[in-house]
C-alpha cells in the first residue's frame, strides 16, 4: 500500500511539473514572433523590411516580445526598434543591409534634423543623426539584439559626410535609450558606425564580434556601460571609442564604463572573420597613418569622461591606447590594467589635452587628470611617436601614474634624416600622434604636465636608435622609480627642460637624484 501511494504521488508531481513546463514553454513561444510568419523570405533578394517592422509592431501590441530571425539571408532597409523588444538572430541568419541604389525600394529612413550638427557643426554628420541606419531606436527602454547570427552592412555607406536621400551609414544606432543588451551577434562591414549609442544608460555589450570598415563601437554620452568579451577589427577607424559629443544639444559625460576581456585589431577588412588576418590595406586608411583599430577616448569630447576602467585587453596590428579631451570636457578617474599590445603603428600610450573646442562658444578648456595605467606589455611599437603625455601651455595634464610598463620600440625608418627638437603645440588640431610629428625621444615625450609617476617602467628599442629615452618639457613634480631605459650610443638617456621637483630613485644606470628646479639638463 505504501509503495502504491508513493507511486501515485510521483505521478501527480510529474503531471504538475509537466503542465508547468508546457505552459511556460508555450508562453515563451507565444512571445517569440517569427518574421517568416509576417511574410519575410530569407533568399537574400526579397526585401523583408515591412515584414520585420510588422512583427515588431505586433509584439508591441502584446506588451513586447522577441522577434525571431531564423536561418536565411534577410534583406532589409531601416528596422525601427520599439520598447520591450528583442531581436534574436539565429545561427545561420544574415540580416543584410540593402543597397538603396539598386533594390528598387524607397530606401532607408531619412536622417532627422539636428541643428547641433547641421547648423553649428559641433560634430560631424555621422554623429548627429540616428534614423539613417539599418537598425535604430530613440527614447526606448528594455531593448536587446541577441543571438549568434550576423548583421552584414553590405548596402551601408562608410562615409561620414552628408548622404544622398535614402542612404544609411550605421548598422545600429540608439539615442536616449535605457536598459539595452547587445550580445553574441557578429557585424560585418557596419558602415561609418557598426554601433552608435548616444545618451544610452545601462548598456551591456557582451561577446560581440565586429569586422568593419569604419568605427566599431562609438559609445557617446552614455552612462553605466559594460563592454566585455568582444573582438573588434576596424582597420579604417577606431575599434572601441568613447565619446561625449554635443549631438544631444547639451553636454553629457560618458561615465561609469567598464571595458574588459576585449581584443582590438587593424587587420584588413573581412580578414578577421575569415581567419586569414591579412595586412595589405593599411595604406588605404583615411589619414594614411596606418591601421587604426584601437581603444580610444575622444575625439568628440565636449561632455567629458568619468569613472572608466579598462582591463585584460589585447591590441594587435593597430594604433595604441588614446585618451584625448580637446573640446572642453573633463577626462578624469581612469584605471587601465593588464594590456598586451603587438605591432603598434603609433604611440602605444597617448594622453592628450587640447583646445580644438568643438562646442558652444565660451566653453572653457577641459582637464585630463587622475589616470592610472598599470601592467602594460608592448612589443614592436612604432618609434616615430614614442609614448606621449601632452597638455597645452597653461593647462597641464595632472596626476598620472604609470606602473609596470614594458615597451619594445622597433627601429625607426632609415629614411628619416632629421629629427626635430621642437614639437609643435598644435593645440587646435585634430588630436593624433602623427599630427605632432616625430618625437625627440624614442620612449616617452612628456610636456605640460604635473604630478607624474613612472614606477617599474622598462623601455628599449629593436635595432639602432639615436634619440634619448625620455624628454620632459614644462613638467612639475615628476618621480621616476625603478625606471630602466636601453642606452643610446652618443646620446643621453633623459632630457629635462623647465622642470620642477624631479626625482629618480633605484633606477638602473642612474644615480639617485632630486632636482628642485631644472632649466635644461641631460644625463
Amino acid at each position: 500500500m505504501r509503495r502504491l501511494s508513493f507511486a501515485i504521488l510521483q505521478c501527480v508531481i510529474t503531471f504538475f511539473i509537466s503542465c508547468f513546463f508546457f505552459s511556460t514553454t508555450f508562453a515563451q513561444k507565444q512571445a517569440w514572433l517569427n518574421i517568416k510568419d509576417f511574410g519575410a523570405i530569407g533568399d537574400g533578394k526579397t526585401v523583408a523590411t515591412n515584414s520585420i517592422n510588422a512583427a515588431i509592431d505586433s509584439a508591441v501590441k502584446k506588451g513586447g516580445g522577441t522577434i525571431f530571425f531564423p536561418a536565411g539571408t534577410f534583406l532589409s532597409f531601416s528596422i525601427r526598434l520599439k520598447s520591450n523588444i528583442s531581436l534574436y538572430l539565429d545561427q545561420g541568419c544574415i540580416l543584410l543591409a540593402a543597397d538603396s541604389a539598386s533594390a528598387g525600394f524607397a530606401g532607408y529612413d531619412e536622417a532627422e534634423p539636428n541643428e547641433w550638427g547641421d547648423k553649428y557643426q559641433y560634430q560631424d554628420f555621422g554623429h548627429s543623426h540616428w534614423h539613417n541606419s539599418l537598425i535604430w531606436g530613440e527614447n526606448l527602454e528594455n531593448i536587446s539584439i541577441l543571438g549568434p547570427g550576423t548583421i552584414y552592412g553590405k548596402g551601408l555607406t562608410r562615409s561620414f559626410g552628408r548622404q544622398r536621400k535614402g542612404m544609411a551609414n550605421k548598422a545600429i544606432a540608439l539615442k536616449l535609450c535605457r536598459n539595452v543588451i547587445l550580445k553574441d551577434f557578429t557585424v560585418l562591414m557596419g558602415g561609418h558606425f557598426a554601433l552608435l549609442a548616444t545618451g544610452v544608460d545601462n548598456l551591456t555589450i557582451d561577446n560581440v564580434k565586429m569586422d568593419t570598415n569604419r568605427d566599431g563601437m562609438d559609445i557617446d554620452c552614455c552612462r553605466n556601460v559594460r563592454i566585455s568579451n568582444c573582438t573588434v577589427n576596424s582597420p579604417f577607424d577606431d575599434a572601441i571609442c568613447l565619446k561625449s559629443s554635443f549631438g544631444l544639444g547639451f553636454a553629457r559625460a560618458t561615465e561609469n564604463v567598464t571595458i574588459t576581456n576585449c581584443q582590438v585589431s587593424g587587420f584588413d577588412r573581412g580578414t578577421f572573420l575569415d581567419g586569414t588576418y591579412q595586412t595589405k590595406e593599411w595604406k588605404l586608411v583615411p589619414d594614411h597613418e596606418g591601421p587604426t583599430g584601437r581603444i580610444k577616448f575622444g575625439t568628440e569630447a565636449n561632455g567629458g569622461f568619468k569613472n572608466i576602467t579598462i582591463s585584460n585587453c589585447v591590441f594587435i596590428h593597430c594604433r595604441g591606447l588614446a585618451l584625448e579631451t580637446v573640446d572642453g570636457g573633463i577626462l578624469e578617474d581612469v584605471t587601465i590594467n593588464n594590456i598586451v599590445m603587438k605591432d603598434i603603428v603609433n604611440a602605444p600610450i597617448f594622453l592628450r589635452l587640447g583646445a580644438r573646442m568643438r562646442g558652444p562658444a565660451g566653453t572653457p578648456v577641459g582637464a585630463l587628470r587622475r589616470i592610472m595605467i598599470s601592467n602594460i606589455t608592448v612589443y614592436n611599437a612604432d618609434s616615430h611617436f614614442a609614448s606621449i603625455i601632452s597638455g597645452i601651455p597653461g593647462h597641464d595634464i595632472e596626476d598620472v601614474k604609470l606602473n609596470n610598463i614594458r615597451i619594445y620600440y622597433r627601429q625607426m625608418d632609415s629614411a628619416i634624416s632629421k629629427i626635430p627638437t621642437v614639437v609643435p603645440e598644435n593645440e587646435k588640431q585634430y588630436p593624433e600622434p602623427a599630427k605632432m610629428g616625430i618625437m625627440p625621444a624614442y620612449g616617452f615625450f612628456i610636456r605640460h604636465a604635473k604630478n607624474i609617476e613612472l614606477n617599474n617602467v622598462d623601455i628599449s628599442y629593436l635595432g639602432t636608435e639615436t634619440r634619448p629615452a625620455f624628454v620632459l618639457d614644462d613638467v612639475k613634480d615628476v618621480s621616476f622609480f625603478r625606471v630602466k631605459a636601453k642606452a643610446v650610443v652618443k646620446s643621453k638617456s633623459i632630457v629635462l627642460k623647465s622642470i620642477e621637483n624631479f626625482s629618480i630613485q633605484q633606477s638602473e644606470g642612474f644615480e639617485n637624484k632630486k632636482y628642485p628646479k631644472v632649466s635644461n639638463l641631460s644625463f
